[in-house]
C-alpha cells in the first residue's frame, strides 16, 4: 500500500495542518510516512501546500510527482494540481471555491464538497479543513477515524485545545457529506 496526497489552498485554510494530521494517524496506525509543508507567501492568503506519502514499506522519497489523491481548497490550487493525479485516483475540491462542481477531471474521482459553506454554517471557517478531510477518508479509507481523532488531541497546540470538539464534529460532517456525494 501507497499512497501520496497533496493538500493545497490559502495559507490560513490549515492546508498544513491537514497534512500533518493524516501523517501523524498514520504513524499512530504502524504506518510509514512523510510530510512535506511547502509555503509560498508568508503571510495569509498567500499560496500552500503540503505532500504526504503514506505506506505499509520504507519510504526512499518525500518527493510526489503524480499523487495518488488531492484535497485542493481553492481555484488556484485545483488549477495547478489537478493535473497531478493518478488515473484512478481520488480528488476532493471545496467547491465553496472551486468552479468544478463534481463529475470525473481524466478518469479521477472528484468528491464536491462545499467545505467553507458548511464550515461557516457550522460557526467557524477555520474547520473547513477538516470538513475536507473527513470527506476524503470517507471516500478513501486509508486510516481509521478513531486514530485520526486520537492524533487530532496531539497535533493541536495545547493553546487550541478548545477547539477539539468543533474539529471533530467536522471531520464527521465531512463523512456525511461524502457519503451525500456517492
Amino acid at each position: 500500500m501507497r499512497e501520496s496526497i497533496i493538500f493545497a489552498g490559502f495559507g490560513g485554510q490549515g492546508i498544513m495542518f491537514m497534512g500533518k494530521l493524516l501523517a501523524f494517524s498514520a504513524m499512530h496506525s504502524g504506518l510509514e510516512v512523510t510530510w512535506m509543508p511547502s509555503y509560498g507567501a508568508e503571510v495569509r492568503g498567500g499560496t500552500a501546500h503540503s505532500m504526504v506519502i503514506i505506506s505499509d514499506k520504507p519510504i526512499a522519497s518525500t518527493v510526489i510527482k503524480d499523487a495518488t489523491s488531492a484535497i485542493v481548497m481553492n481555484q488556484p490550487s485545483m488549477d495547478k494540481f489537478k493535473d497531478r493525479i493518478k488515473k484512478g485516483g481520488v480528488l476532493v475540491a471545496n467547491t465553496s471555491m472551486v468552479d468544478d462542481k463534481g463529475g470525473s477531471i481524466d478518469g479521477i474521482k472528484v468528491v464536491s464538497i462545499d467545505a467553507t459553506d458548511e464550515a461557516v454554517a457550522m460557526g467557524d471557517v477555520r474547520v473547513a479543513n477538516m470538513i475536507a478531510l473527513g470527506a476524503y477518508l470517507e471516500v478513501h479509507q486509508i486510516i481509521d477515524f478513531d486514530k485520526v481523532f486520537d492524533s487530532l488531541r496531539s497535533v493541536l497546540s495545547p493553546r487550541k485545545q478548545n477547539l477539539l470538539k468543533i474539529n471533530e464534529d467536522a471531520l464527521k460532517r465531512g463523512r456525511e457529506l461524502a457519503k451525500a456525494d456517492g
